[in-house]
């Protein structure tokens, strides 16, 4: 007489090969900017965040990056998330070894010719401004010129740029991939001083 799985075992069967297969499509897709939009606006990520992402992030890499490299970033969101960020003391807080880790600096901002266009390679930055406000500009890479070459040690190179230029407030966080050029701690009319976090998370190409 042949033996039939229990009905709890076999939907318990059904589930695993269910969770491992949407776990790989979701690894191996090739997002739209439209499945990324609907994706972020989904939520998937956020584990009960409420912070919002800024309207300029790139959504398809975000989603590209999340889904290849989840544990890390869940773990850079649930700092965020389980954290007082306004009691914590600045300085660097490690998340997970070299690939995730935070910094917080709390203090004066600058004026914009005391700022530069950035970017770096090896990491992706998640910045929040917890108090205060600052002035990031935002630009392609494409449409920049570098003006001092990729240092590797330091993970970053320096560009000439026009760019797009927000206010970063403690409401919402921005995202920073390799192609994303910022020039961030830019001094706001009546906020001289900002606490702000730096999440970096590694890239994965």
């Amino acid at each position: 007489m042949k033996k039939t799985l229990p009905y709890k075992s076999l939907l318990f069967i059904i589930f695993m090969i269910s969770s491992i297969t949407s776990t790989a499509l979701a690894q191996q897709k090739e997002w739209t900017e439209k499945s990324a939009k609907e994706w972020l606006k989904s939520k998937p990520w956020a584990s009960g965040l409420t912070i919002k992402v800024h309207p300029s992030v790139d959504a398809v890499e975000f989603a590209r990056q999340y889904n290849v490299n989840k544990a890390e970033w869940d773990k850079a969101f649930a700092f965020i998330k389980d954290k007082n960020l306004k009691e914590l003391p600045a300085g660097k807080y490690t998340i997970d070894g070299d690939n995730v880790y935070a910094m917080i600096t709390d203090g004066p901002e600058k004026e914009f010719e005391n700022t530069a266009w950035e970017s770096h390679r090896k990491y992706i930055d998640i910045q929040y401004v917890i108090t205060g406000k600052e002035k990031i500009g935002v630009e392609s890479l494409s449409k920049t010129t570098v003006s001092k070459p990729y240092d590797e040690a330091k993970d970053y190179a320096n560009y000439t740029a026009e760019g797009k230029f927000y206010i970063a407030t403690p409401d919402e966080f921005f995202l920073f991939f390799p192609t994303d050029v910022h020039r961030p701690n830019i001094k706001v009319d009546g906020f001289d001083t900002a606490k702000k976090l730096v999440i970096k998370i590694r890239y994965a190409n």
